[in-house]
């Protein structure tokens, strides 16, 4: 079974070291994510309709909101990965151009070439969080030096605009945008239906829009939004999880453990008590 060995967490978003041996679903993040091997097995995802590998020297690449998943060849051992969930935010602060690594097409292809640097810096960072699982600031300055690295290898950076004036908005219906704030602020494990008619739009026409707008089906969104939700419940809250199953919309504690470790590979008793080693 898969197993988190750290989970650091601040302002830069999460990184996770994760030993993997179980695919998990089809999902997506709003984060700038990147994966990067440590040790073990080569392996592979699937980032969109593409099959894409994960070594030693090739790194996948996920724009936010783009739908992927991890596929684990049973026949095949545990990979240690090294997963970035990456607020834009956070980017932003280096470069305001790339608040535009969450959205699509911050990366020019999901899988690249890994650098000596690139793999200089995945190694140290794995090793620190190993080592001292609460020296968050210390794995936030190996971070930011490896996030400069895979964005400068990986993405057309210089063409970025360099000033907020210069960051035009993604184009969305406003009907989805309601839809979509609605989404945010009500209970995550809402129906879709009740945001169908909420937009006045047709089932089709909602589910078309909705896709074109995010790159991704309402559904799949509010899965998204309702495991976000949880994750910061359990890396920051003390309610115990039987709560929190039934907060987000799961009769059984069972089917919430089943829900969370689909997605985040590992169970929610598991993801806390590992998180908190970095507090």
């Amino acid at each position: 079974m898969s197993t988190a060995l750290r989970i650091a967490h601040g302002a830069f978003g999460r990184v996770a070291l994760l030993d993997m041996d179980r695919s998990l679903v089809r999902h997506a993040h709003h984060h700038c994510h990147v994966l990067l091997k440590v040790e073990g097995a080569d392996t592979q995802f699937m980032v969109g309709d593409r099959v894409t590998p994960l070594t030693d020297t090739a790194a996948v690449l996920v724009d936010g909101w783009k739908p992927h998943a991890y596929v684990h060849d049973v026949n095949r051992p545990r990979t240690l990965i090294l997963a970035l969930y990456i607020e834009p935010e956070w980017l932003k602060e280096f470069r305001p151009g790339w608040a535009a690594s969450g959205a699509p097409g911050f990366f020019e292809q999901p899988s690249g070439e890994v650098s000596p640097r690139i793999r200089q810096l995945t190694m140290r960072l794995a090793a620190e969080m190993m080592a001292h699982p609460d020296a968050v600031r210390s794995h936030e300055e190996t971070l930011s030096d490896l996030m400069i690295a895979v964005i400068e290898r990986f993405t057309p950076w210089r063409s970025f605009p360099s000033s907020i004036r210069g960051m035009s908005a993604v184009s969305c219906d406003w009907r989805i945008r309601r839809a979509v704030d609605a989404m945010r602020t009500r209970d995550s494990y809402a129906n879709v239906d009740q945001f169908v008619r909420g937009a006045g739009l047709s089932r089709a026409q909602f589910f078309r829009l909705f896709e074109t707008s995010l790159g991704v089906s309402p559904k799949l969104y509010l899965n998204v939004v309702r495991m976000e939700r949880a994750l910061d419940a359990v890396m920051r809250e003390e309610t115990p999880l039987g709560e929190l199953s039934e907060r987000f919309g799961f009769p059984e504690p069972a089917h919430f453990t089943r829900f969370f470790r689909d997605h985040a590979g590992v169970s929610p008793r598991e993801f806390r008590n590992v998180s908190r080693l970095a507090g």
